[in-house]
């Protein structure tokens, strides 16, 4: 299986939470549909968590897709793998993002802002 799969994504509600499940990688070629479906959660104004597990590989795109969706709603990130942990590391993202080990801590954890 290649690094560099075919992305992906589903959703499901999960404590209240809108829980979108982006599979496979992501870049600036890929990003589009992840971005969609942020921006429609979003709007339906309640928490969104982001189930990272299955992103094999993302790069500033992603990123960049996180920190704007941060801006416009309650963003969670479950489970990144340790690429994208090391990526939010980095730059200082996973510091504005609520980051949790998995998809239910996401959905728990409180909407004050707190990290």
């Amino acid at each position: 299986m290649s690094v560099l799969e075919r992305a992906a994504v589903t959703q499901y509600e999960r404590y209240g939470a809108c829980v979108v499940v982006p599979r496979g990688s992501y870049d600036i070629e890929s990003i589009d549909p992840l971005a969609a479906v942020l921006a429609a959660a979003s709007a339906e104004h309640r928490p969104i968590v982001l189930d990272a597990s299955g992103i094999t590989f993302a790069d500033s795109a992603l990123l960049n897709l996180l920190i704007l969706t941060r801006k416009e709603a309650d963003l969670r990130l479950a489970a990144p793998p340790p690429q994208l942990q090391r990526i939010l590391e980095i730059t200082g993202v996973d510091t504005i993002l609520k980051v949790r080990t998995t998809v239910e801590d996401a959905a728990a954890c409180p909407a004050d802002g707190r990290h």
